[in-house]
C-alpha cells in the first residue's frame, strides 16, 4: 500500500472517478499543471506499489499510462523523466523511459501512403468517404477498413460498436503495419487494456517503441517473460521488459 499521503490521496481521487475517460483527463491535467518536484515522488511510489502488484496502484497505473499516451503529454512526460533520472526515482524512470535506439515515434504525423485496399467501388474512395464507412462498418467492409493505411480511418473504426476484440487483435498483430496505425490502437483505452490486444501490440516489431515501453509497465510477469523471449521484439523493448522482471523478482505472485 502507498505510504505517502499525497500518493494515497491521488489514488483515491482517481478511483473515485467511475468513468475511464474522466480518470485520464484528470491525470493529464495533473501532469500538465503540477511541478515535477511535487508530482514525481508521488508517481514513483505509485509505480513501485504497482510493481508489487498492489491492486489499487495497478488500477491507477492503467489510467496513468493512458494519460501518458496523449500527444499533449509528451513534453510534461519528458520533464518528469529527466527529473526521475536525476533523483534516482527508479520505478517512474522505468515507466517513462524511451527505449534506446527506438526508430518509431509514438506521435508520428498522420499521412496516407496511397496503398489503399480495394473497396469494390468504381473509383478510389476519398479519405472522408473511408472515415464515414469506418464509423458505420459492416462485416463485409470490415476487412477492407482494417487494411486501410490511414490512421484517421483506423481511429474512427476503433470507436465503432461493431468492431470486436478479435478484429483489433488481428490489426495489432499485422506485419508489416504502419506505426501510426498501431499507435491509434495504443491511444484507444477501450482496446489497449485488453490483454490479447496489448500483447499483440508489444510483440509487433512495427509498434512505436515509446508505446511499447508504456505497455511494458502494465504487463504481468508471465507476459514480460514472453516479450523477453521473443526474437521479433526489438532489443531495446526486450531490455526494458527484462528490467521490469528484475524489479519484480521479489513479488511472490501475480494478481
Amino acid at each position: 500500500m502507498p505510504t505517502c499521503e499525497r500518493t494515497v490521496t491521488l489514488a483515491r481521487t482517481v478511483r473515485s472517478l467511475a468513468d475511464a475517460s474522466l480518470r485520464v483527463a484528470y491525470l493529464a491535467d495533473l501532469l500538465e499543471r503540477t511541478p515535477e518536484a511535487k508530482l514525481a515522488p508521488v508517481l514513483d511510489e505509485l509505480c513501485t506499489c504497482a510493481e508489487q502488484d498492489e491492486p489499487m496502484a495497478r488500477e491507477v497505473l492503467v489510467a496513468l499510462v493512458d494519460a501518458l499516451n496523449l500527444p499533449r503529454i509528451a513534453e510534461p512526460s519528458a520533464r518528469l523523466r529527466a527529473y526521475a533520472e536525476r533523483h534516482s526515482l527508479l520505478a517512474l524512470d522505468l515507466l517513462l523511459r524511451s527505449p534506446q535506439g527506438g526508430s518509431h515515434s509514438l506521435f508520428s504525423p498522420s499521412k496516407d501512403d496511397g496503398r489503399l485496399p480495394n473497396y469494390g467501388r468504381e473509383r478510389p474512395l476519398t479519405l472522408g468517404e473511408r472515415k464515414w464507412l469506418a464509423r458505420r462498418p459492416d462485416r463485409a467492409t470490415m476487412p477492407r477498413l482494417l487494411a486501410d493505411p490511414h490512421p484517421d480511418v483506423i481511429r474512427a473504426l476503433l470507436c465503432a460498436p461493431s468492431v470486436t476484440e478479435l478484429d483489433v487483435v488481428r490489426l495489432a498483430a499485422r506485419r508489416p503495419c504502419r506505426p501510426e496505425v498501431l499507435a491509434e490502437i495504443g491511444q484507444a483505452p477501450r482496446w489497449l487494456h485488453r490483454s490479447q490486444v496489448r500483447m499483440a501490440l508489444i510483440l509487433n516489431p512495427d509498434t512505436p517503441q515509446d508505446l511499447a515501453a508504456r505497455i511494458a509497465g502494465l504487463l504481468l510477469r508471465q507476459e514480460l517473460r514472453r516479450v523477453v523471449e521473443s526474437t521479433f521484439v526489438p532489443k531495446p523493448v526486450r531490455d526494458l521488459c527484462r528490467e521490469h522482471l528484475q524489479r519484480r523478482a521479489s513479488c511472490s505472485q501475480d494478481p
